[in-house]
């Protein structure tokens, strides 16, 4: 996940990712920020593993590593969440399945402010190009039952 080189673009605030596949395999990370793997300066690839710092902030781009269930089409969804009291400006992101090259996402822009306590991102599994614009499918997010 790139965040952009705007002023006061960076955020402390909770980040969770909500992803997933044509099959409905749905992916769901509550806050991120714990699960910060690396962060890759985009200028200059060289990862800078051994700074600490927090992730999200301006001008870098951060690497996460999570384990789900497995996805059996590309990624073709990709929702961000921003839960707290800070802006962020987040640039891009995309989701690389290590198991499955074919698998991992294209590049989810945003490229804005991001608006607090709703997902926000782009779905673009089931589009229909009709004579009146391209058609969407609402995706509705279930949660699956607990078990007892």
């Amino acid at each position: 996940i790139e965040t952009t080189c705007t002023l006061g673009a960076e955020t402390s605030s909770h980040v969770s990712l909500r992803f997933g596949d044509t099959n409905s395999n749905d992916i769901l990370v509550r806050h991120l920020n714990s699960k910060h793997v690396r962060r890759v300066d985009p200028l200059d690839p060289v990862v800078l593993d051994d700074i600490p710092r927090k992730p999200f902030q301006a001008c870098m781009i951060d690497e996460f590593q999570v384990m789900g269930q497995c996805v059996e089409s590309p990624i073709c969804y990709l929702y961000l969440k921003l839960t707290g009291t800070d802006d962020w400006r987040p640039g891009f992101a995309q989701v690389q399945v290590l198991e499955g090259s074919h698998l991992s996402s294209n590049y989810f822009f945003f490229r804005r402010y991001l608006p607090r306590h709703v997902w926000h991102g782009l779905d673009v599994c089931d589009r229909e190009v009709t004579p009146f614009g391209i058609k969407h499918k609402r995706k509705v997010f279930v949660k699956k039952p607990s078990k007892f």
